[in-house]
């Protein structure tokens, strides 16, 4: 089933009639959806039937590839399957959305589902990760469930970078503080974020942080400075994302992103130059400098390997596979990078660039 009217569809002023409503942003997603998709779908069941006790709904936003199609096409051969078109996007100052939120906001508005799940269209869902995380919602007295997914990456620069980005991540966001209902500390990521619907609509929905780049964050924290539960866990049995299919995507992605997701990332940038500095120049210094004495080029050594201790205990943190963490030492120049490129863009020149969209990001 296809159409182009949200307001034809349920709102938040009337009772979900689904357990469940599972939304997909998705603009030029024509590498990734089919098999979303297909991961999808093979979640319905006996007692979690697609479009008896849940919906899905993809939400094409204003794609220009055959990203609408293939979501069509799928949506023929599915009882409860909708697509939908976002309405136009105004990216002048007086506009409220990102591509994202509108599209968040245009599916929510037409949801049926008690819960709503957003998720993105380069996630791969595992056999029975949905209803399985209704559940893990329920055990834990949570209105909000969102996972961090396993990482699909390739090429040289994403084995090397991405362990770096996720572990700094995982020290800003610890889970065990974003889900104590005593800290102010929310956290929630976009790959997988299941909301209660009342909830989700008391504080305003996509459309209250709809101007936010960050906005899974942002709704994370609406939520829990309303007195809610939130829970936050990174899931590798639940689903997958290849967040970036080439290098290219990988500046433009966290370009966009990493200047907001760290408190500060000018003294994080300045932090892993002296981690470069001490990794390369201390066994330099020990072996190079002929007139130093053995003790003392025991020392530089050990302090070497104690440095090496402390970053590699660090960028364990991601959860990324040994070799990957291995070669991250690498990717800490590139890190950098996109660290002070990050700045650059959100500080100084004020926008971003994302999907061919330009973003203003001046408060």
């Amino acid at each position: 089933m296809t159409d182009t009217d949200p307001a034809q569809h349920p709102n938040s002023t009337e009772a979900p009639d689904l357990e469940l409503s599972v939304i997909i942003p998705a603009r030029n997603e024509q590498r990734s959806l089919p098999a979303c998709l297909a991961s999808i779908l093979s979640q319905s069941e006996p007692g979690f039937l697609l479009g008896q006790q849940w919906e899905l709904i993809v939400v094409n936003d204003d794609s220009t590839d055959n990203t609408r199609n293939i979501a069509a096409e799928a949506a023929v051969t599915h009882a409860g399957f909708l697509v939908l078109d976002a309405p136009p996007l105004d990216l002048s100052t007086n506009g409220g959305f990102t591509g994202k939120t509108n599209a968040c906001w245009t599916g929510a508005q037409a949801a049926r589902g008690r819960y709503l799940l957003f998720t993105d269209a380069d996630t791969l869902h595992e056999t029975n990760d949905i209803s399985r995380s209704l559940r893990e919602m329920d055990r834990h007295h949570a209105v909000m469930l969102s996972y961090s997914p396993r990482q699909i990456v390739t090429g040289f620069w994403q084995h090397a970078v991405m362990p770096l980005v996720f572990s700094e991540l995982a020290s800003v966001y610890p889970s065990k503080k974003v889900n104590d209902p005593a800290s102010r500390l929310a956290a929630a990521n976009g790959q997988f974020l299941l909301v209660e619907r009342e909830s989700y609509f008391s504080v305003g929905g996509h459309r209250a942080v709809g101007k936010s780049i960050l906005e899974d964050v942002a709704l994370a924290e609406n939520i829990k400075r309303g007195s809610h539960t939130i829970r936050f866990r990174y899931a590798p049995e639940a689903l997958a994302t290849r967040m970036y299919w080439n290098t290219a995507e990988m500046i433009e992605g966290w370009t966009k992103n990493l200047a907001l997701l760290f408190p500060k990332p000018v003294a994080l940038a300045l932090w892993r130059i002296l981690d470069v500095l001490l990794s390369f120049g201390l066994p330099v210094a020990a072996f190079g400098l002929y007139w130093l004495q053995p003790w003392q080029r025991n020392v530089i050594l050990l302090i070497w390997v104690r440095t090496l201790w402390r970053f590699y205990s660090r960028v364990a943190r991601s959860n990324f596979p040994a070799l990957d963490i291995a070669i991250s030492i690498l990717g800490v120049p590139f890190f950098i990078y996109l660290l002070l490129r990050s700045v650059n863009r959100h500080r100084f020149k004020k926008n971003v660039f994302w999907k061919g969209r330009n973003y203003n990001t001046a408060p």
